[in-house]
């Protein structure tokens, strides 16, 4: 079996090719078509929230499918838009929920949200791109997460960040050899923890990035060399994509630029 490493600078060696062949996918190119025909009919949030086969492409394309059921939550980020830095978006440490209020800003842009190109091929080609990690994950959850990692990196400003995000604090917990049963603790302590055990400032420097990736893909290996399967008890207890309640209601509070 090729090592974690291998696999995922494979892919991004390969990325262009990576992706042209995950948006030929018969499934992904019919869910793909289906969600350019019918966007711009999408005028409202409610009309958003409420058509399941487009929202769920959406939240899937911005790493947030397993909030789909959570559409009150989604309506307040919606309908909080990013402008006002006390918006839901703004607020939730996790970027992912900026990002998406971004692409679709209902409050900015009102009916013709749906018709720009964030909302479209912007969010068509985070689709494709989310689903390369998946397929990648089916084979090797290791590679997954160091995908993710690299897409997220430049959004990671604060350990709060990171511990927003299941599959970023998965990472750091894997790469830093801190204990998963750590995420009991208080928010933080955890961040205290993290920052005393890397600089996150050297995540924004590719070198550094590549070097963290690569001790988190070795240490990876070292504790699944059985097989990939195991790397499924680096979730135990939380969603990939998803916040728990208690970890939404302690971040509400923590801005993008908290410490």
């Amino acid at each position: 079996m090729l090592s974690t490493y291998v696999s995922y600078e494979a892919i991004v060696r390969n990325k262009a090719s990576s992706l042209a062949s995950t948006a030929a996918q018969p499934a992904v190119a019919n869910q793909t078509q289906y969600y350019l025909a019918n966007i711009g009919e999408v005028k409202t949030i409610g009309d958003f929230v409420n058509n399941y086969n487009l929202f769920s492409f959406a939240m899937k394309a911005y790493g947030l499918e397993d909030m789909t059921y959570a559409k009150g939550l989604m309506t307040k980020v919606l309908e909080g838009g990013v402008s006002d830095q006390k918006s839901l978006a703004n607020t939730l440490t996790d970027p992912r929920y900026k990002a998406f209020a971004t692409a679709f800003n209902f409050l900015a842009n009102g009916a013709a949200t749906t018709s720009t190109a964030a909302a479209t091929t912007s969010t068509v080609s985070a689709y494709v791109q989310q689903t390369l990690e998946d397929n990648a994950g089916n084979q090797n959850q290791g590679v997954r997460l160091a995908l993710y990692f690299e897409r997220m990196a430049p959004t990671i400003k604060t350990a709060y960040n990171i511990l927003a995000d299941p599959a970023l604090l998965a990472v750091v917990q894997t790469t830093l050899d801190i204990p998963a049963a750590s995420s009991a603790q208080d928010l933080a302590l955890q961040a205290q923890t993290i920052t005393g055990k890397m600089n996150i400032a050297d995540l924004q420097n590719p070198a550094k990035l590549q070097a963290f990736i690569g001790r988190f893909t070795a240490v990876y290996d070292a504790n699944n060399s059985s097989s990939s399967a195991p790397a499924n008890a680096l979730l135990v207890g939380q969603e990939m994509t998803g916040i728990s309640p208690s970890l939404l209601e302690s971040l509400q509070g923590l801005k993008l630029g908290g410490s």
